[in-house]
Formats: C-alpha cells, sequence, structure tokens
C-alpha cells in the first residue's frame, strides 16, 4: 500500500490511467500563511454541527461543515465578510496554480481524532463532469485513505499536511473511494476547504457533495 512522504517538496502523483489521476504536493501554501487562513476560518465561519440518516438511523456527522459559493448565485451562500477575504484568497491560489474554474467550496473542521468522513465518492450530480476537484488541508495533519471499487483494489494512504493540496480527477469518483478515517493518536484540530466545479442550483442550494 504505497504511502508518501511529508518530506516531497514537489507534485506527487499518486496514480495517473484510465481510473484516474491523484496527486498530492505539500506546503502548496506556506505554512505560515496556511496557519493564518486557520484561525481566521476556525474563529470566523458559522460552523455547522448536522444530523443525517445513516444505516436507518439519524446521526451525529461526525465533524463540522460550511459550503460556500465561490460568486454570487441564486439560492446559495456566499462567505460572510469576516472570513470571505480568506476564501477568496483561498481560492484564487488554487485557481491559479491549477487553471480551474472552481465554482464552490465545501469546509470541513475536524477538532480532534473523533472528528471523520467515511470512505465515499463525491456525488455527482452536483459537481460538474470533466473538472477534478482541489483539497486545500490547513491545521493538523490527517490521514486519507482513498481505495479502488474495483480490482486491483489498490489503496493509498495520504498523510495531508497544513498547507498541502490534494488534486482529484473527475474519473477517481467513479472508480475510487476517499476517506479520512478516525484515529486514537492525538492529532491537533484540522479544517479542509474542498474546492468543486458545481452544477447549478436548482430551486436550492448545490448542497453538500459529501452526502
Amino acid at each position: 500500500m504505497p504511502q508518501l512522504s511529508l518530506f516531497e517538496a514537489s507534485e506527487t502523483v499518486l496514480t495517473d490511467d484510465e481510473r484516474g489521476r491523484v496527486a498530492y504536493t505539500p506546503r502548496f501554501v506556506p505554512a505560515s500563511l496556511a496557519c493564518r487562513w486557520f484561525a481566521d476560518l476556525r474563529g470566523g465561519v458559522a460552523w455547522n454541527a448536522e444530523r443525517r440518516w445513516m444505516y436507518d438511523r439519524e446521526v451525529d456527522v461526525p465533524r463540522l461543515t460550511a459550503h460556500f459559493a465561490l460568486e454570487e448565485s441564486e439560492g446559495e451562500a456566499v462567505p460572510p465578510e469576516s472570513v470571505g477575504e480568506v476564501v477568496r484568497q483561498a481560492a484564487r491560489h488554487v485557481i491559479g496554480a491549477t487553471g480551474v474554474p472552481f465554482t464552490g467550496v465545501g469546509l470541513n473542521f475536524y477538532r480532534d481524532g473523533r472528528d471523520s468522513v467515511a470512505p465515499h465518492n463525491d456525488h455527482l450530480n452536483v459537481i460538474v463532469e470533466g473538472f477534478p476537484i482541489a483539497l486545500l488541508s490547513l491545521g493538523a495533519t490527517r490521514r486519507m485513505t482513498i481505495r479502488a471499487k474495483e480490482p486491483p483494489r489498490r489503496v493509498f494512504h495520504v498523510d495531508l499536511e497544513n498547507g498541502s493540496l490534494l488534486m482529484m480527477s473527475y474519473a477517481t469518483q467513479l472508480h475510487y473511494t476517499h476517506g479520512v478515517p478516525k484515529t486514537n493518536e492525538p492529532v491537533g484540530e484540522r479544517i479542509s476547504l474542498a474546492f468543486r466545479v458545481q452544477t447549478p442550483p436548482s430551486g436550492g442550494a448545490a448542497g453538500d457533495p459529501y452526502r
């Protein structure tokens, strides 16, 4: 099972074939800037504590969430002024480096090792076909597991460090799941920003692609 080192400064490509491309770039954002963005978002975002139906019962989502449109759009929330500049700065940095016209960002706040996201692929009905997903990590390092759905069942473990960027092509959502498992190890707080090109809302917000 391939595992990436945190000490590779340039982009590392985990896989790039007919089932999709996944690439990881540590230190995509300087540590000092990443820490400043983390502090501003942690204190400025109105975080949502959600509940969802799983296995015939309603459960707490094991993390706090928020979602913003990057441009004003009917039916979608835009970031409040208190955090808007941070979100726009982060978006400009990611868009400028990748050339992808991202339109929305989903935020997840992992408070400790008990917070997690189960293995999943993004819901394809709310992202535009052909465009990748960019995941910017701020704060403490957490491990992501990326697992192929069909044989050969390749598994990648990626330690997402402060200021890193993980890029997943659209095709990976068809052929892989990704998740951040719980851990008993002592870990600090982490915020992730998942940038997506989202389908225009019809009668409401595009919603959380993790659902």
